[in-house]
C-alpha cells in the first residue's frame, strides 16, 4: 500500500517570528527582574554591613580621641591624622579590614570618583564628586563652627576641619570616614542642643566598590556613630519625603505609615544622622523634621536640617514630617 504523509513542523518565518516576541518580552522584563534582584542583594549587604559595624564600634571603649590635630595661631590645621589613626588603631582592632587609605588617596580604596545623592523631587542635586568632599567640612559645612547665620546667632561650639579617610573591608566594601576626634557623650538633653558635637564617625559605604550604580539608596548609603560612650550607631533609609505637610508629632507616626506601610518616623539620632548627609540625600535648609523621640508626654523633639539643631516643640504643633525605612 501506498499512501502520502505529511511532515509537521515550523516554517522558518514561523520560528523567527517566536524568537522575535520571546526577544521583545524579554527585553521588556529582565531590567525588572534584575532590579528586583539587585535591590534584595543590596538590602541584605546593607543589613549585614550594620550589624557589622554595631557590634564591632560595641567592642571599642571610647570612640573619641584618636589621632592627632594641631592647628596654628591663625586657627588652621597643620597636622591632622585623626581619621585614618581611628581606624588603623581603632576599628581594625574590632573589624576585618583589608586596605586603608589616606585623604590623598581615598580612590585605593575602591570608592567612586562619583557619586550620585538620592533624587527627592524638587530637591535633586547632581552629582557628589569624591575629590570636592574630603574634609569634614566640605561634606557638610555645619561643622564649621565659626559658623553665624543670618539672625547673627552662632554656634556654641569649635570644630576643627578633619580630613577624611577610608578602608575596604574583606567582605568588599569600600567605606569613607569623617570623623571628629572630639565628639561628646551624654543624651539627656532638656533643651535645644547642637547635634555636631554628637558626632564620633559618620562612615559612607559603596556596597560593590566603584562598579556602579554608585547611587545613594542603592549601592551607596550611611552609617552614623555617635557620642563617644554609650555609642549610639544608626543608618536610616530615607523613603518619603512630605513637602510643606503640617503634622502634629503625636500624629506623625500614623502619617508615615498611610504613605508607606513600610515607612516611619526617625528618632532624633537618626535625625542626625541624616543631617550629617544632607548632601548625599539632596536635603535643603527647609527640610526640617518632627522625630520620634519625646521629652515627655506633651513635648517632641524636632530638628532643624539648616543648622544641626534640634528643639523641644509642643507635640500639638503641625510641622513637617519626613519618613524612613522601617
Amino acid at each position: 500500500l501506498t499512501g502520502t504523509s505529511k511532515r509537521l513542523g515550523f516554517t522558518m518565518a514561523e520560528i523567527l517570528l517566536s524568537l522575535t516576541i520571546i526577544g521583545v518580552v524579554a527585553a521588556i522584563t529582565l531590567p525588572s527582574l534584575t532590579g528586583n534582584i539587585n535591590e534584595r542583594t543590596w538590602n541584605t549587604q546593607r543589613k549585614a554591613l550594620y550589624a557589622r559595624m554595631s557590634q564591632a564600634i560595641a567592642l571599642m571603649p571610647a570612640l573619641n580621641g584618636y589621632g592627632t590635630l594641631t592647628e596654628d595661631e591663625n586657627h588652621s590645621v597643620t597636622a591632622d591624622t585623626a581619621a585614618e589613626t581611628f581606624i588603623t588603631e581603632g576599628l581594625s582592632k574590632v573589624l576585618k579590614i583589608n586596605n586603608i587609605c589616606d585623604t590623598d588617596h581615598l580612590a585605593d580604596c575602591g570608592l567612586p570618583d562619583k557619586i550620585n545623592p538620592l533624587q527627592l523631587g524638587h530637591n535633586a542635586t547632581s552629582t557628589l564628586e569624591l575629590s570636592g568632599v574630603k574634609t569634614l567640612v566640605s561634606f557638610n559645612n555645619m561643622f564649621n563652627g565659626s559658623f553665624i547665620n543670618g539672625d547673627g546667632y552662632s554656634f556654641v561650639y569649635s570644630q576643627l576641619d578633619t580630613k577624611a579617610a577610608a578602608f575596604e573591608t574583606v567582605n568588599g566594601e569600600s567605606i569613607l570616614v569623617y570623623y571628629n576626634p572630639y565628639c561628646h557623650s551624654g543624651k539627656e538633653e532638656t533643651y535645644d542642643y547642637w547635634t555636631q558635637p554628637k558626632m564620633c564617625a559618620n562612615f559612607v559605604y559603596d556596597l560593590n566598590g566603584n562598579k556602579g550604580p554608585n547611587t545613594v539608596g542603592k549601592d551607596i548609603g550611611f552609617i552614623s556613630a555617635l557620642y563617644s560612650s554609650d555609642t549610639v550607631v544608626v543608618a536610616p533609609q530615607m523613603m518619603v519625603r512630605a513637602a510643606g505637610t503640617s503634622v502634629k508629632q503625636k500624629a506623625a507616626g500614623e502619617y508615615c505609615k498611610n504613605l508607606d506601610s513600610e515607612s516611619r518616623v526617625p528618632n532624633r539620632d537618626e535625625a542626625a544622622a541624616i543631617f550629617y548627609n544632607k548632601q548625599l540625600l539632596g536635603l535643603t535648609s527647609s527640610d526640617h523634621m518632627w522625630t520620634s523621640s519625646v521629652k515627655d508626654a506633651n513635648t517632641g523633639w524636632y530638628f532643624s536640617i539648616d543648622i544641626g539643631k534640634v528643639y523641644p516643640r509642643t507635640r500639638d504643633l503641625g510641622l513637617r514630617v519626613i519618613c524612613v525605612a522601617r
